[in-house]
């Protein structure tokens, strides 16, 4: 079923009074365990609200990340030149999360017919 809306889990928790959880997965085309996930997290939590998503914080805003874009596009091999820039607004960031971010690494481009095809060097 994967992210269900909202107006879905509430027809699903409406439910609990009545019929069994089969019935309500048979009643509204979902499957079984999304029901009893559903239901279960209700009586935790007391809300049908999906949790939030883990890990990290991001460092960079939007807009910070446009900018390194645009200085990255200009020259790849400026990171500690961004680095300053960014403690300069105000945002505190290590050279390892720069170097990390998407933001310096280049896409890479598809393989032609002829690279696809090719036999690899030992």
């Amino acid at each position: 079923m994967g992210k269900s809306n909202k107006i879905l889990r509430n027809k699903i928790v409406d439910h609990k009074s009545g019929p069994s959880l089969r019935a309500i997965s048979k009643r509204l085309k979902v499957p079984h365990s999304s029901v009893q996930t559903i239901v279960r997290k209700y009586k935790y939590h007391g809300t049908t609200q999906p949790s939030y998503p883990s890990g990290w914080r991001r460092v960079l805003s939007p807009r910070d990340e446009r900018k390194l874009v645009r200085k990255v596009q200009i020259n790849p091999r400026t990171t500690k030149e961004l680095v300053k820039m960014l403690e300069e607004t105000g945002t505190k960031v290590s050279i390892s999360t720069v170097k990390m971010s998407p933001i310096s690494t280049k896409p890479e481009r598809p393989l032609s017919k002829e690279e696809a095809t090719a036999p690899k060097p030992p």
